[in-house]
């Protein structure tokens, strides 16, 4: 956009350098003219044979730079029009861009950016299609996060391997066209000519912006353009940077970075939000808390790195094991603890059974006796708030250590309750 800019402004600086040029000599050569003419009256007749061809060729000089004047001015003043439209355009390109700039530092997330990128896009490239493509968390593909526009019968790859990118493996602009015989995406679909730009910025790759058409100038129609489209990647790629950063400090904030899970402070306002939620609806909140059996020794014998390798594990067999609405938090140490929520005491003890059976399970993959006891407690059945309910969970688990560990037990139940006491111990087998 700056190139254009002074592309034009140099045009326009040149032009008016030759008309002052010319205006100058035409006034000189009338001026010459006239002072002939002035002197005739005063020269003998014997003398002015040789004076009028000058007088002449003065006055056709005149002439003819009046005319050239008149039709250079013609054509300078329909180069400016043309020039001053072009200069109104790339303006309100540029004003488009700084807008989406300026919307794109309020996106909260890839939602509200792809929503920015679509709207400027179809204002500044109207006759193209548009797809944007951004990295997974583990940066092993890119996933389509909005197309528009797109020709009929063209239909853009859900997901995109960077392996099968030309654009992503060079870092530079790359052209689809199997029209014009160019070196083709593996990724690319039949039924349009695509322009594929990376979206770079702070020396990483945040992902891929595609512009697609199916003219039949389609390579040609790209090529202009290019320019647009990588003044959209620029800015939408600073944008995608930003959102990844506030993710991954929020998911600093908000997890344990060995296991993934989350950590203490968010199970806490995890937990409160879900037993005022139980309060209202009349349901229960459960809590297991969960501690791996002879950990401190596990880590004496095989290393810290075996310890940690472990808890990773432990932590994807919860994961595995529960619901999209159940809370997995690392407590503290090889403590762990689960948030169920809209659950009873009974369906409680149930799941904690199936999670000690997986853990157990991980013995044969490393070699080594891994087991985990586990206590369970529940409002309201064993326990009123959130002040109690933890404390409750951990008496109950201080019971599973002490009666052979590898076993769930349940909280007492609150007095009053006309329920029997649930306890269930599981033994190593």
């Amino acid at each position: 956009m700056i190139e254009m800019h002074r592309s034009l402004n140099a045009k326009l600086r040149r032009e008016p350098v030759f008309m002052e040029v010319a205006n100058i000599t035409h006034a000189l050569c009338m001026f010459l003219a006239m002072t002939l003419l002035l002197v005739r009256f005063s020269l003998p007749p014997e003398r002015l044979s040789g004076l009028l061809p000058i007088v002449f060729i003065c006055c056709l000089m005149g002439f003819g730079l009046q005319v050239l004047m008149s039709t250079f001015g013609r054509r300078e003043i329909g180069n400016r029009s043309d020039g001053l439209s072009v200069a109104r355009e790339a303006k309100a390109q540029t004003d488009d861009l700084f807008a989406m700039t300026d919307m794109l530092q309020s996106a909260e997330g890839y939602d509200d950016a792809t929503a920015v990128l679509m709207a400027t896009s179809q204002r500044l490239l109207p006759d193209f299609g548009g797809a944007l493509y951004i990295f997974s968390n583990s940066r092993d593909r890119l996933d389509l996060a909005g197309s528009w526009n797109m020709p009929a019968g063209y239909h853009p790859a859900e997901v995109l391997l960077p392996s099968n990118c030309w654009a992503l493996k060079r870092g530079k602009n790359h052209f689809n066209d199997v029209v014009s015989a160019t070196l083709c995406c593996a990724h690319h679909a039949p039924g349009a000519a695509t322009l594929e730009v990376p979206m770079m910025a702070r020396g990483a790759v945040y992902g891929l912006l595609l512009f697609a058409t199916d003219r039949a100038d389609a390579l040609n129609a790209l090529a202009g353009a290019e320019r647009l489209g990588r003044a959209l990647a620029e800015s939408m790629s600073l944008a995608l940077s930003n959102i990844a950063l506030r993710e991954k400090l929020r998911t600093q904030s908000l997890r344990d970075p060995l296991t993934g899970l989350y950590n203490r402070r968010y199970m806490e306002d995890s937990l409160e939000r879900y037993i005022h939620l139980s309060e209202r609806s009349g349901g229960s909140t459960a809590v297991l808390m969960i501690d791996l059996d002879n950990f401190k020794q596990l880590n004496d014998q095989n290393g810290h790195a075996k310890g940690d390798a472990v808890l990773r594990e432990v932590a994807s067999q919860l994961i595995g094991g529960l619901r999209p609405s159940d809370v997995a938090c690392r407590y503290g140490g090889e403590e762990l603890l689960v948030i169920l929520p809209n659950c009873s005491l009974a369906d409680a003890m149930i799941k904690a059974e199936a999670l000690r059976l997986r853990i157990a399970g991980l013995s044969d993959a490393h070699d080594l006796t891994i087991t985990a006891s586990f206590g369970v407690s529940a409002i309201p059945e064993t326990a009123t708030s959130q002040a109690d309910i933890i404390p409750t969970a951990d008496v109950a688990l201080f019971k599973a250590k002490n009666t052979g560990k590898n076993c769930v037990i349940a909280a007492e139940r609150r007095s009053g309750r006309d329920e029997p006491a649930l306890r269930l111990a599981v033994t190593k087998g």
